[in-house]
């Protein structure tokens, strides 16, 4: 009897490009089963190079997920639109992610075509929010972006709808090339927890903070530790600080008797618990840090290593 050809190992490095709010957070959570990005309905929400970890019975897709790419206003948005071109330099495929209300390929996105072009990576394009749009639209669109580029394959997904977003995947491994597994298979991301932890808190003031103010936030872990409650349960206490802009944005940070601040607090503590799998207890403060978005200092953090 002849023995069955075991199907070889692929692995790889994928690259996410796309302008700020078209879903690439949504769209890796959604792929990874595991929320390892931020997620808000605001511009910006991912700030450094995250990546997650998809483990397939043939194979292991390492996705990046980077800055959304937009006009910088600040030396931190300077870095964060390097870091998104940087990334795409040394990634075995690149996924460009537009959205299906677009009436024409924008400035932002001709930027990023342009790189692509540049690079001449293997890149799916992956039209998301199909589910805003009727069928004619996207065929247009489809037609646009065919034009422009010859892209290994083109998918119109809906992260909201859950529709077509197995098929990147599938796309992803047709495209791979034989290597090996880079991450134990149990892990989705590289983030340490303490990453997890301060990018949870920021999401939760992105989506409850007004426009104003949550771009100029960001948050440190102050303190971590373990310990056991006197059930003897485990327990993660917690420390970190938000610091904000100004004194104006701090007092809307915190809120009337500090309403704002318990309802950010709770919101990361409930996500975090159900991530980490243990009780949390959370204590969070805010201070001022005036300017930090243009402190080297700072913005040295958010560099590419």
């Amino acid at each position: 009897m002849k023995e069955e050809k075991k199907e070889k190992f692929k692995s790889g490095f994928v690259s996410i490009l796309g302008r700020t709010n078209v879903g690439k957070s949504s769209i890796i959570n959604s792929l990874v089963g595991e929320k390892v990005a931020a997620i808000a309905n605001k511009p910006q929400t991912t700030r450094t190079v995250i990546r997650a970890i998809v483990n397939r019975p043939n194979s292991q897709i390492i996705f990046i997920d980077t800055p959304g790419i937009h006009k910088p206003k600040s030396k931190l948005g300077n870095v964060m639109v390097e870091n998104a071109f940087e990334v795409a330099k040394d990634v075995d495929i690149i996924i460009f992610v537009i959205e299906a209300t677009s009436e024409e390929i924008g400035r932002g996105d001709k930027l990023i075509l342009e790189k692509i072009k540049e690079e001449k990576r293997k890149t799916i394009l992956v039209i998301n929010k199909i589910d805003l749009v009727d069928k004619a639209k996207i065929a247009k669109l489809i037609d646009l972006y065919k034009n422009e580029y010859d892209f290994a394959s083109i998918i119109p997904v809906s992260t909201l709808k859950n529709i077509n977003l197995n098929v990147i995947l599938d796309e992803i491994e047709k495209n791979l090339t034989e290597g090996p597994a880079y991450y134990n298979i149990e892990e989705y991301t590289d983030q340490t927890t303490r990453q997890i932890v301060e990018e949870t808190i920021r999401e939760k003031a992105l989506k409850l903070l007004n426009d104003e103010v949550p771009h100029g936030i960001y948050v440190e872990v102050d303190k971590m530790k373990k310990r056991k409650t006197l059930e003897n349960e485990p327990i993660f206490n917690i420390e970190a600080t938000i610091y904000c802009l100004r004194d104006s944005h701090k007092g809307i940070i915190i809120g009337k008797n500090g309403s704002m601040l318990k309802k950010i607090g709770t919101y990361a503590r409930q996500d975090l618990e159900k991530m980490l799998g243990i009780k949390i207890n959370l204590k969070i403060w805010v201070k001022v840090r005036e300017d930090w978005i243009n402190n080297n200092k700072f913005i040295k953090n958010f560099k590419l290593q």
